[in-house]
C-alpha cells in the first residue's frame, strides 16, 4: 500500500482549486495546509476541514518550514499551485525551498526563460516540478495523436480552432485583465489548446498574429504536422447568431480537415488522473510545458498584421 502523502495548496479560493482538493482526496492523500489572501474557502470543509489555512504567504512559508524541520509525519511532500499566473514562478520556488515537489496549473510560467530558471532550481534542490496538462490524458486527444502518428508521414493537416467563452466586466478588473499578470486572453484561455495542438501535431515553426485586442485574439500557427487558424475570445458578442439562439454563452470548436474533432466529454476526472500519474512518477515535467509557453509568449509579443493572408474565417463575421 502506497504511503499517504501530505499536500499543501496555494490559491485555495480560486476556481480550479476544488479540482485539486478532489484529486488529493481521491488519490488517498491529505491536505495539511492551504494559502489564499481571500478567506472565502468554505469549500475546504467538503474535503479537508482539518487543514491549516493562511491568508499571508509569510506565515504559510514559515508553517511549511516548521513542518519540514519538526519531521513528525506532517512534512509536506507536494505543494499544489492554483494561484494567478504571474505568481506561479514564485510559488514553485517557495515549494522547492521547503523541500517539496511542486504541482502547478497552466500556464506554468509566462516567459520561456522562467522555465530555464526553474529547471536550475530543480537540480539544486533535487525536487521535481510538475504541471497539469490534463488534455494530454483525454482519451479522444490520445486517439487523435495516435491517428496522426500512424497516418501519412508527409501529411500536413488543416485545423481551425475557435474558442469563445463569455466573461463579464469583472474579468477586466481582476488580475486576468492585466496582460502582465495573466499573459492576456491568448495565454489565459488558450494555453490548454496550444499545448494540446503541439502535443498532437508537433513543434511550432511559424506564428502570425492577425488581431490582438484585450478581449479577443486571432492568428495563424504552423506546426510540424498542421496549419492552424485560431480565434480566442471572451466577448459575448462574438457568439454567432445560431449559437446565441440556443442560449449558448460558450462555443468551442476544433475542425480538422473540415470535420469536427469532438472531445467535449470526459473532462470530469482528468485532474485526478493527472495526480495519479504524478504520484506514480509519470507526471508531465516542466520541460513538457515549454512548447506552449513559447508559443503563447511569441503570440503575446508579436505585432498584429490585420486581416491579411490566411486568417480565421470567423473574423469576417465579427466586429472588432
Amino acid at each position: 500500500m502506497t504511503p499517504t502523502k501530505n499536500f499543501a495548496l496555494i490559491g485555495a479560493a480560486g476556481y480550479i482549486a476544488p479540482r485539486h482538493m478532489n484529486a488529493i482526496q481521491e488519490t488517498g492523500n491529505n491536505l495539511v495546509a492551504a494559502l489564499d489572501k481571500f478567506d472565502s474557502v468554505g469549500i475546504m470543509d467538503r474535503y479537508f476541514p482539518d487543514a491549516n489555512f493562511f491568508t499571508e504567504p509569510e506565515r504559510f512559508d514559515r508553517h511549511l518550514d516548521k513542518l519540514h524541520r519538526i519531521n513528525q509525519g506532517r512534512q509536506v511532500d507536494y505543494v499544489s499551485i492554483c494561484s494567478p499566473n504571474y505568481l506561479h514562478d514564485s510559488h514553485i520556488r517557495l515549494a522547492l525551498r521547503n523541500n517539496a515537489h511542486a504541482i502547478c496549473e497552466k500556464p506554468i510560467v509566462l516567459n520561456p526563460w522562467n522555465v530555464d530558471g526553474l529547471q536550475t532550481l530543480e537540480m539544486e534542490t533535487k525536487k521535481e516540478i510538475y504541471t497539469i496538462l490534463q488534455l494530454r490524458l483525454h482519451p479522444a486527444v490520445i486517439a487523435l495523436k495516435q491517428k496522426i502518428e500512424n497516418g501519412p508521414k508527409d501529411k500536413i493537416y488543416d485545423v481551425d480552432l475557435t474558442y469563445i467563452t463569455s466573461r463579464g466586466k469583472w474579468y477586466g478588473v481582476s488580475w486576468k485583465g492585466d496582460i502582465s499578470k495573466s499573459g492576456g486572453v491568448t495565454t489565459n484561455i488558450g494555453i490548454h489548446f496550444f499545448d494540446m495542438l503541439t502535443f498532437v501535431f508537433g513543434k511550432s515553426t511559424k506564428s502570425i498574429v492577425h488581431i490582438a485586442h484585450e478581449n479577443k485574439s486571432a492568428g495563424y500557427l504552423e506546426l510540424e504536422k498542421a496549419r492552424v487558424r485560431w480565434f480566442l475570445s471572451i466577448d459575448s458578442n462574438d457568439i454567432l447568431p445560431e449559437q446565441r439562439a440556443q442560449g449558448q454563452s460558450t462555443y468551442r470548436s476544433i475542425l480538422m480537415e473540415g470535420e469536427e474533432f469532438e472531445f467535449s466529454g470526459g473532462f470530469t476526472d482528468l485532474h485526478t488522473a493527472s495526480y495519479q500519474e504524478i504520484l506514480a512518477g509519470n507526471g508531465f515535467r516542466i520541460e513538457e510545458a515549454r512548447q506552449s509557453v513559447e508559443a503563447a509568449y511569441k503570440i503575446r509579443t508579436s505585432q498584429a498584421i490585420g486581416l491579411v493572408n490566411d486568417y480565421h474565417p470567423i473574423l469576417k463575421q465579427i466586429i472588432f
